[in-house]
C-alpha cells in the first residue's frame, strides 16, 4: 500500500474504536516509524507503536530518539513494541542472545526516555554517558512480543504489556504463559497482575463469512508449520509443509499463490483454533472464548479479505469489527 492508503486505514481504525494501532517493522517495507509519524499527524486518539521492532537493525539509542520524537508528534500516544524481530535473514543477520539483547535494550531505552544520563557497558550494547537532547515529557509503555519462555519471563520483569504470539489459546496454554510471566515478575518482587497480557490473534471479517475463512487459510497453514501442534498427526503436518513449499509470496500478501491442497489440509476446526474469522455476527462468540480464559486485552493481527486490493480487504475487516466492537467490549 501507499503511505496515504495506510494512513486512511489508520484513521478508520481510530474511527471504529480500536484503542491502539501497531505497525510492523519488516526489512524492505516502508519504514514503520515514518508511517507512525504520518499516522500520528492524521489521528487524535488512537495509541501508536511498532509491532514489533527489534534491537538488531536499530540500536536502542536510535530507537529511544525515534520514540521521543514520536511521543512529541503524537501528544503522548506512543508505545514501543519490541522483540527479537523477523526477516533479518534477508540481511544475513542472526538473532544472537535474544534475552540479553532485549534486556539491555529496554534498560537503555527506558533510561534515555526518562531524561537521565545512561552508562551501560553491556554484553550486546553500550551507551556511555549518553543523554537524549529532548526526552519526552510523558512515559512510553513498552510491550514485549514472544512465544518463548525466556522472553515471556523477561516480559514479567520489564514489560508493561506482554504480547503472546501462540495464536491458539487453551486453558492449559494460557496458564503456561501466565506462569512464565509470573516467574519473571517474581525475580524482582513484581506483581504479575501489573502486566497487561494480550494474546495475538488473526482477525478477518467479511459479510461473506466463508470468504473471510478462506482468506486466512494460508495464515493458519503458516502458523501450523511453525507451531506444529501435537494434536495434528505428523502425516498431515508433512503434507502442509509440502504444500507450503509450492506457495509463493508472504502469507499476508494478496498477490500470493496458495496451493489448492492447503484448502483441503487446513480444516474449519483449525481455522477456528488459529484465527478469528467470519461474518460480523460470528465474531463475538469467538472472542468470548478468549475472555473466558481471563484475558482482558487482545492484539488483533488484521488480515485482508481476498478479492480486491490490500486496502479494501483490510477496510472490510476494520469495518466489520467496528460493527460489533461495542459488543466485544
Amino acid at each position: 500500500m501507499t503511505v496515504a492508503e495506510a494512513v486512511e486505514l489508520a484513521k478508520a481504525c481510530e474511527q471504529v474504536g480500536f484503542d491502539r494501532l501497531g505497525i510492523s517493522d519488516v526489512v524492505f517495507w516502508q519504514d514503520c516509524f515514518v508511517l507512525q509519524s504520518a499516522i500520528a499527524l492524521a489521528t487524535d486518539r488512537i495509541g501508536l507503536g511498532a509491532m514489533v521492532t527489534n534491537p538488531y537493525t536499530r540500536h536502542p539509542a536510535v530507537l529511544a530518539g525515534m520514540i521521543a520524537s514520536l511521543q512529541e508528534i503524537s501528544a503522548g500516544r506512543m508505545f514501543l513494541g519490541i522483540g527479537v524481530g523477523a526477516g533479518l535473514e534477508d540481511l544475513d543477520l542472526d538473532y544472537p542472545r535474544p534475552v540479553t539483547a532485549l534486556r539491555e535494550s529496554i534498560r537503555i531505552i527506558r533510561d534515555l526516555l526518562s531524561g537521565g544520563s545512561v552508562d551501560v557497558d553491556g554484553e550486546m550494547f553500550s551507551t556511555l554517558g549518553a543523554k537524549l537532547d529532548r526526552p519526552p515529557s510523558q512515559p512510553v509503555p513498552i510491550a514485549i512480543g514472544t512465544r518463548s519462555r525466556q522472553v515471556m519471563q523477561l516480559a514479567g520483569e520489564l514489560a508493561d504489556t506482554a504480547l503472546v504470539g501462540a495464536r491458539h489459546f487453551t486453558e492449559e496454554l494460557a496458564s503456561t504463559y501466565r506462569g512464565w510471566l509470573a516467574e519473571g515478575a517474581s525475580r524482582i518482587g513484581r506483581d504479575p497482575r501489573s502486566v497487561e497480557v494480550a494474546p495475538r490473534l488473526t482477525l478477518c471479517i467479511s459479510n461473506d463469512g466463508d470468504l473471510a475463512r478462506r482468506s486466512v487459510v494460508r495464515y493458519v497453514a503458516h502458523y501450523l508449520a511453525i507451531i506444529r501442534p501435537a494434536e495434528i498427526d505428523a502425516e498431515r503436518l508433512a503434507a502442509i509443509d509440502d504444500a507450503l513449499e509450492l506457495a509463493e509470496g508472504w502469507y499476508f500478501d494478496l498477490d500470493r499463490y496458495d496451493p489448492p491442497a492447503l484448502f483441503d489440509l487446513v480444516t474449519d476446526e483449525w481455522i477456528r483454533n488459529y484465527a478469528v474469522a467470519g461474518s460480523p455476527s460470528e465474531i463475538p462468540d469467538q472472542l468470548r472464548q478468549v475472555t473466558d480464559l481471563g484475558f482482558t486485552s487482545v492484539s488483533l493481527n488484521l488480515a485482508a479479505v481476498v478479492g480486491g486490493s490490500m486496502q479494501s480487504g483490510l477496510q472490510q475487516t476494520i469495518d466489520g469489527f467496528g460493527a460489533i466492537i461495542d459488543e466485544c467490549r
